[in-house]
């Protein structure tokens, strides 16, 4: 099946509590502007999806819901067969979030005062998760060549490294660099956490939206000591368009941690999956892989059309096509402006709401993400509003300049 004309035409989501759609005048001020921020796609669920709830409801009960071996084996299946990656079913254990797993795990294997890693600029929840709970935070901040390309900074790592230092909370792929991490990337990283005893939560949301070349591996998979020190936080949200289901599944090997982690999310109550959230994530995983490679196929497609639209008519920008993800890490420094006045420039003068670099940390200043994740004549009306602010912009400085010249 072509699913092309369901990419091309999406549903209209203003009006159904869409956080993305809906809440702009509450995370922006303003509602005329196009939504290019939050990180779920404007593309329906795949029909398989709608169709196992469809029938759920039909079947007229909605109590309470376990998981079941099919439901567990769904995902097993689609490691191996996706990732290469053998796991077994009692390794998984549920939450109804990534961000809720990662606040769970900081719980579970730190403690006050403790040392927690992060690899920045990144998904700012990875800031919440250690602060909040009154841990210290240490950033091993990314490097960038001089061609803007991103990669570990190991070098400055093994000098945060101490015997405080318990977790590492690792992001592969990297949200918002669109980063996939090589096997020796991981395997360095690897054998510093290993030397000092470290606790690895990998967020691997985005595992599943990788683009050819590059292969997702996950973090656990890559020796006996990664498997028995790491959490791996997978969810089918991002790669189905599926978040609102709030499910996911935390992969844990090591028995003794998968143990601990289980008593602490239950300490809270958040244990029991929803009905519909079991239902969707298993139809997903075993009839919607189809969809998902035609669906980064147009991602990858939206992404090309910016970078090349940005090169043509915008030479104040500039992206690299990230490896992974539907989102583009945008480099808006050669406008020379406060971080406050390119937010505020995109809002009132492009009238798009993408994501503040500075969000991800203070490496992200200069830089807006935005999301692709659109139908394309969406992305062309918001790269043309985008184009048509710049180029006012450009002549408003163009007649500064003049001025300045003429009163000198």
């Amino acid at each position: 099946m072509d699913y092309t004309s369901t990419f091309d035409h999406t549903p209209e989501r203003i009006g159904t509590g869409s956080e993305k759609w809906d809440a702009l005048h509450k995370h922006f001020g303003k509602e005329d502007i196009i939504p290019l921020w939050i990180a779920d796609m404007d593309f329906a669920a795949p029909l398989p999806v709608q169709e196992a709830i469809r029938q759920r409801i039909e079947h007229g009960v909605l109590g309470y819901t376990f998981r079941t071996d099919e439901y567990h084996q769904s995902i097993v299946n689609w490691m191996e067969r996706k990732h290469q990656w053998t796991i077994e079913n009692d390794w998984i254990v549920f939450t109804p979030g990534v961000v809720s797993a990662l606040n769970f795990a900081v719980q579970t294997y730190t403690e006050p005062g403790d040392k927690v890693i992060i690899q920045t600029p990144v998904y700012p929840p990875f800031y919440n998760v250690v602060k909040g709970h009154g841990r210290e935070l240490v950033e091993n901040p990314l490097m960038q060549d001089q061609y803007g390309d991103y990669r570990m900074d190991l070098e400055q790592l093994e000098t945060v490294l101490d015997e405080q230092v318990k977790m590492l909370i690792l992001c592969n792929p990297h949200n918002p660099i669109g980063r996939v991490w090589t096997r020796t990337e991981l395997e360095q990283l690897e054998h510093l956490c290993a030397k000092w005893n470290i606790i690895v939560v990998s967020d691997e949301i985005h595992g599943d939206l990788v683009y050819a070349p590059h292969a997702h591996i996950p973090y656990a998979s890559l020796s006996e000591s990664a498997m028995n020190r790491s959490i791996i936080c997978t969810a089918p949200s991002k790669t189905f368009n599926i978040a609102g289901m709030n499910t996911s599944n935390i992969i844990i090997p090591n028995e003794q941690l998968r143990n601990a982690f289980a008593l602490k999310i239950n300490q809270f109550g958040v244990g029991q999956i929803n009905t519909f959230g079991a239902v969707a994530t298993q139809a997903a995983y075993t009839y919607c892989e189809e969809w998902l490679e035609q669906c980064k196929v147009y991602t990858y497609r939206n992404m090309e059309y910016v970078q090349q639209y940005i090169a043509t008519h915008i030479p104040e920008l500039s992206v690299r096509l990230p490896e992974a993800t539907y989102l583009l890490w945008i480099d808006c420094s050669k406008l020379r402006m406060e971080q406050l006045d390119l937010v505020s420039f995109l809002l009132d003068h492009a009238k798009i709401a993408l994501n503040d670099g500075n969000a991800f940390g203070i490496t992200g200043q200069g830089y807006m993400r935005m999301n692709i994740a659109c139908s394309r004549s969406l992305l062309e009306k918001a790269m043309e509003r985008l184009h048509h602010a710049i180029k006012t912009w450009r002549t408003t400085q163009a007649v500064t300049t003049t001025s300045h010249m003429n009163n000198e």
